[in-house]
């Protein structure tokens, strides 16, 4: 039986013993799996993993716009900056084009909503746009993870996204467009079968929801 863990506790960086659980279930599982110190390690390992040109989505994530990321992708210049792209485009005459470029980048770079020591990811989303580069269509993905993210096993998981997440999430949709928040799609990758597709970069600090 998992023993149950107070919401608050979610906000809580995990201790290295729980990082290391994780990075070797996921790697038991096909992912990429590095430990970095902190943020700024974070945004110089994603320049450093990003091909120049690359067409690069950026999913929404706080922890991809708290750390600078999100800005060093879709402001450099450096790649064909995917999302900036759909976001001028028109959503009523332009949506099979919006959904193609979001849906197969050269590489997604966003974060998740769990991360389990048993080496799932889980990914909770409004809209869902980012679910299918993440799932496969992407030909790489990237995913920074603060260490509060961390979670012993997948029902542990989904209590997070739902008691932690989701109202972090509501506050933050409300003060920008005047509306909650909700789960509509929940993804979660027990593996991955292309090697070298995934990489997750496991922070030892919090960043994020």
């Amino acid at each position: 039986m998992t023993t149950p863990i107070p919401a608050t506790r979610f906000a809580d960086p995990a201790p290295a013993e729980h990082l290391e659980r994780a990075a070797d279930a996921l790697t038991a599982h096909g992912f990429t799996v590095e430990i970095l110190d902190d943020v700024a390690a974070a945004r110089a390992r994603v320049k450093d993993l990003l091909p120049e040109g690359a067409a690069v989505f950026t999913g929404a994530s706080e922890t991809l716009r708290l750390s600078g990321i999100e800005a060093d992708i879709n402001s450099s210049g450096r790649y064909d900056a995917v999302r900036p792209r759909v976001l001028a485009m028109d959503r009523g005459s332009e949506q099979d084009e919006m959904r193609r470029l979001t849906s197969t980048p050269d590489v997604i770079v966003g974060s998740v909503h769990a991360v389990t020591e048993t080496g799932s990811l889980v990914i909770a989303s409004g809209s869902g746009s980012q679910l299918p580069g993440y799932a496969g269509g992407a030909a790489r993905a990237i995913w920074i993870v603060g260490a509060q993210k961390v979670v012993p096993d997948l029902p542990t998981a989904l209590r997070r996204v739902e008691e932690h997440c989701l109202p972090l999430e509501t506050a933050r949709t409300q003060a920008v467009h005047g509306w909650p928040s909700s789960v509509n799609r929940l993804l979660v990758l027990n593996a991955e079968v292309r090697p070298g597709r995934g990489t997750v970069l496991l922070l030892r600090e919090a960043i994020g929801f």
